[in-house]
């Protein structure tokens, strides 16, 4: 069965960036600490790693995101979501406007202009057909950014929500969570390696 899954790091005190996040400075001021765990050689952060990447039928994240990720400074062979896998996902974007060009041609874009809803239904469609493909139960996952998660919580899409906690306190920058809905989750992991807590709920 195809899941809608919420994955994302955060801080210890609720930022998914630091201050002044942008094109240029995605994880904004002092927030590149959040992703050492995925550069770990901790055995647990690696599985975690791989785990979510193998389960991954397509993957949605906003504009703001895409910008980062697009950019000059962004993806490349060696990072990026699935960098070394023998396949990546296809990839769709909640965006007001489709991008002039895009950089990273090699990946499966789909733009999505209708919204967050419509986004989350383009995603399933790909990841049910790769699972028919593959004979796997592959997920729609939601990298991000914050707001794009918090809205897709608030709005009730996420059947889970998969927290990377990282021992960080960022004092300001991009929130997870807003004042929004009462959510009743429950929790179905916990893993703790040497660089992050991993966390992993179904969400009622």
């Amino acid at each position: 069965m195809t899941r809608v899954v919420a994955d994302i790091t955060i801080s210890l005190d609720g930022f998914v960036t630091g201050p002044d996040a942008g094109p240029e400075n995605g994880l904004g001021t002092g927030g590149k600490p959040l992703h050492n765990w995925a550069f770990s050689d901790d055995p647990d952060d690696q599985r975690q790693l791989q785990e979510g990447m193998v389960r991954s039928g397509a993957v949605v994240m906003g504009r703001n995101l895409f910008d980062v990720v697009d950019g000059p400074g962004g993806w490349n062979d060696e990072v990026g979501y699935g960098a070394g896998e023998v396949g990546k996902p296809p990839f769709v974007v909640v965006t007001s406007e489709r991008p002039a060009s895009v950089r990273l041609t090699g990946l499966d874009w789909t733009f999505v202009t209708t919204g967050l809803v419509d986004a989350i239904a383009a995603a399933r469609e790909q990841a049910e057909a790769a699972s028919a493909s593959r004979d796997a139960d592959l997920d729609v996952v939601l990298m991000g950014g914050g707001a794009l998660i918090g809205s897709a919580l608030a709005a009730g899409l996420v059947d889970t929500l998969s927290l990377h906690l990282s021992p960080l306190i960022l004092g300001a920058g991009t929130p997870l969570f807003t004042p929004g809905p009462t959510r009743a989750l429950v929790q179905r992991s916990v893993t703790v390696s040497s660089t992050a807590t991993h966390l992993m709920y179904d969400v009622l």
